[in-house]
């Protein structure tokens, strides 16, 4: 299971780097397009390449923050409860996030298989969704993945 573990906290923190680095270029772009545009030489599809960075740095930033506990919890609620009514709760709520990731991941990997088999691509510079929908995708069955450690680590005493 820990070595499981490591893997997924692995994959997790490589994604969140290439979160961050679709981040800076997504800020680097734009800054350049509007400097540039000030001059008459806008960049041709900065709408759509921010677009689908943006997809990138939310997905692939996910399971990272999950696992970092950067998320935001509602813990004046668990306050009131005994450690193992906490315990209920936070795995409650995490058997639910697991199927909503699990639900959403398999549906992203349809609709990228439907963008992939109709070839859709971006409308001004022609770049390919799907493999940004998979990506997506991945990230979001990896996230159900890190719920399912999170409930390991609640009923083992590890979690807070």
């Amino acid at each position: 299971m820990t070595t499981t573990f490591d893997i997924v906290r692995f994959v997790s923190k490589l994604l969140s780097h290439i979160a961050g680095i679709a981040l800076t270029i997504m800020m680097l772009l734009t800054v350049a397009d509007v400097l540039l545009r000030a001059g008459g030489y806008p960049f041709v599809g900065t709408y759509e390449i921010v677009s689908l960075l943006l997809a990138i740095v939310i997905g692939f930033g996910i399971p990272q923050v999950t696992l970092d506990k950067g998320n935001v919890l509602m813990e004046f609620l668990l306050e009131r409860f005994s450690q193992r009514g906490r315990d209920v709760m936070n795995t409650a709520t995490r058997v639910l996030c697991i199927i909503l990731f699990a639900v959403i991941g398999y549906n992203l990997f349809i609709v990228g298989a439907g963008y992939h088999a109709t070839g859709e691509v971006s409308p001004t510079i022609k770049i390919p969704f799907y493999p940004v929908v998979y990506g997506v995708g991945v990230c979001c069955l990896l996230q159900s993945f890190v719920f399912i450690f999170d409930i390991v680590r609640i009923w083992r005493g590890q979690y807070e």
